[in-house]
């Protein structure tokens, strides 16, 4: 088995399992103890992962900020993005530290081409972030993105924070979003790790048991 980073999936959602409302439209579901948690994480990884919905519905920064982290560091921030689509002026370009992923062949030295398939081949991308020297992944979304690190069999730990809030919309994304299961066999089991009340919802925290 190739050497692969440890990957921790975070992600917060409703009470009835949304990440956001309709057509991808942000909303505020963790508060302020949560934030903290979240920034906290990322000051112990050496990569933050999102694909390129969550940079079109949300420019996201991706930073840690010092408003949670005494001595906040700089993860790598990667974005998956299979057809270049990303804007030029986005959030994620605010300095260097940054690598693209793809499926275009590309020169440019912050850009990597990870399979030829309509998708970001994960087990590609986390073999050359494993060679860059990244050892531990932060996936934060969306939907389908965590989707793929899924079907990958490539998620170590899932935190999900659940806030008191109800989204609703048939149409609206799920922590896990893609294709979904159609086989009992082939459900991915947690084992629940830690709970705790956080702000007004719950923190779960789970680690991954995949069976060959």
């Amino acid at each position: 088995m190739k050497k692969r980073p440890h990957v921790t999936v975070n992600v917060a959602m409703s009470a009835d399992g949304k990440i956001a409302m309709v057509e991808n439209r942000e909303v505020k579901i963790s508060g302020d103890r949560d934030f903290k948690r979240v920034h906290q994480l990322r000051n112990g990884v050496d990569a933050i992962v999102v694909g390129i919905g969550t940079v079109l519905a949300d420019d996201p920064k991706l930073t840690v900020k010092k408003k949670y982290v005494d001595d906040p560091k700089k993860p790598l921030r990667v974005v998956l993005d299979s057809g270049n689509r990303i804007p030029k002026y986005s959030n994620i370009f605010t300095d260097h530290n940054y690598l693209i992923a793809t499926t275009v062949s590309t020169d440019d030295r912050n850009r990597v081409k990870c399979g030829d398939g309509p998708r970001v081949d994960i087990p590609i991308l986390l073999e050359k972030l494993y060679e860059r020297g990244v050892r531990k992944i932060l996936v934060e979304g969306g939907g389908e993105v965590i989707s793929s690190f899924v079907k990958a069999k490539a998620v170590d730990e899932y935190f999900v924070y659940v806030g008191s809030v109800i989204i609703g919309g048939r149409d609206a994304p799920t922590p896990v979003d893609g294709d979904g299961m159609i086989s009992r066999d082939d459900l991915i089991r947690l084992e629940l790790i830690t709970h705790e009340p956080m702000d007004d919802g719950m923190l779960l925290g789970y680690r991954v048991i995949y069976h060959d």
